[in-house]
């Protein structure tokens, strides 16, 4: 063991912010979270189909019904998993969310009952809230707060680019191969690396939250765990905006996730071609977060939002009211761009609003309501498309994902990149 290893203070002394001072953890973090993307990956394409075709359910409702499962459950690992974070430290809690998702993959590959399906889902659920949460939360740590946006962007791309890979990957497998197992396969290989990784290779990113506290020109106000929740949920009009508008962005994905496969096959489209269009979607919002993320910095988060909001609806519009694979192709595509447009700018948005010794928890609580969306969108889509017809379910959640964006629109008040506001309530 190293003198600074071995010594506090010298290790504090160690200690720096920035992405160049840090980029060999960060770079770690953004590999790691691949790993945790490519989970959901393997369910995006086939994982209704299998509801469908294989296991005979009709009922739209109920083959959605492990997102439903999913959504849930991460909601509220997401919610525990700031406190978890600040007690037990951040490398403990990611480690805990991998042991959660080691079962998933082959409980799909052998599950002999949809029952089986929607219970690994719920394993994945909290594998995505403590595994993603940390890979967030370490990254904003790490880099301080000049650079949120780019930390969050350069994570979401690599999660959510590897959603889409993995739903290309899958969808070419199942029409080579069948739904199961082959496919599955990538979801064992992802989880046993992503563990290994977090167990050997992480370090702990509390030291760098304590160097943060230290130079922030605001001390740290005593506040519990109810404050920020209520705080992040509705009294701080920054935080509710971004709460709601994060909500509706998963509400949308959540119905996309089980509705689009479903709607698409119903016009005769192959499972290879459906794997096409449920990887455009979620590689185009990985890839554009790149430059989303740090423009968020420069140009702020609010014009981001809003517009990514309506551009998402555009897409969602298109896609219901159109039959051509094309057509469905732009649909996709502007649903990604969207998305990109949406996703860092909210998470640095809620870290603006939020001081250095409670922000895990904010975020923890934000994205309890974003995640809560998975399942309020696929269960509600699941109804609408039982009653109403695939299409109109589609349009139902186009409608309400414009109305999230003039709510932003009129609500959010923009701050300088980088700042913290916490007393506009």
């Amino acid at each position: 063991m190293s003198a600074v290893d071995g010594n506090p203070s010298l290790r504090a002394s160690a200690i720096s912010l920035g992405l160049r001072a840090n980029w060999r953890q960060f770079s770690l973090l953004v590999l790691i979270n691949a790993f945790v993307g490519g989970m959901v990956g393997i369910e995006r394409t086939v994982v209704p189909l299998i509801g469908s075709e294989e296991f005979r359910i009709e009922s739209t409702t109920l083959v959605v019904s492990f997102i439903v499962s999913f959504g849930v459950i991460k909601a509220f690992a997401n919610l525990v998993s700031g406190h978890l974070a600040d007690v037990w430290g951040r490398k403990r809690v990611l480690i805990l969310g991998w042991l959660f998702g080691l079962p998933v993959p082959f409980m799909i590959m052998w599950a002999p009952s949809w029952g089986w399906v929607i219970a690994a889902n719920a394993l994945l659920g909290i594998n995505q809230g403590l595994a993603w949460s940390m890979t967030v939360i370490m990254k904003v740590d790490l880099v301080g707060p000049k650079s949120r946006g780019l930390a969050v962007g350069l994570n979401e791309s690599a999660g959510y680019l590897a959603v889409g890979v993995t739903a290309f990957l899958t969808g070419y497998l199942a029409a080579e191969y069948g739904l199961r197992p082959v496919p599955i396969y990538l979801g064992v290989g992802y989880a046993i690396a992503g563990a290994l990784l977090s167990t050997l290779l992480v370090r702990d990113t509390r030291d760098h939250v304590r160097l943060e506290i230290g130079d922030s020109p605001r001390e740290a106000a005593a506040i519990g765990f109810w404050e920020v929740f209520t705080l992040t949920s509705f009294r701080d009009r920054n935080l509710f905006a971004a709460s709601q508008a994060g909500l509706v962005n998963n509400l949308n994905d959540g119905m996309s996730w089980g509705i689009f496969p479903l709607f698409f096959a119903a016009f005769g489209l192959g499972v290879e071609r459906i794997g096409i269009l449920k990887a455009v979607y979620p590689a185009t919002w990985g890839i554009l977060q790149i430059a989303t993320g740090p423009l968020s910095d420069r140009w702020g988060r609010k014009g981001l939002i809003v517009a990514g909001m309506w551009v998402q609806a555009a897409g969602l519009f298109l896609t219901a009211a159109t039959r051509e694979f094309e057509f469905w192709l732009i649909g996709s595509l502007l649903l990604g761009v969207g998305t990109a447009m949406v996703y860092p700018s909210l998470i640095a948005a809620v870290s603006d609003a939020s001081h250095p010794s409670w922000r895990a928890r904010s975020l923890s609580v934000y994205r309890f309501w974003r995640d809560l969306g998975y399942a309020i969108g696929a269960l509600s889509a699941g109804v609408i498309a039982d009653i109403f017809g695939l299409s109109w379910a589609i349009r139902t959640i186009a409608a309400l994902t414009f109305l999230s964006g003039l709510i932003a629109a009129l609500l959010m008040r923009d701050s300088q990149p980088g700042s913290r506001r916490t007393n506009d309530k």
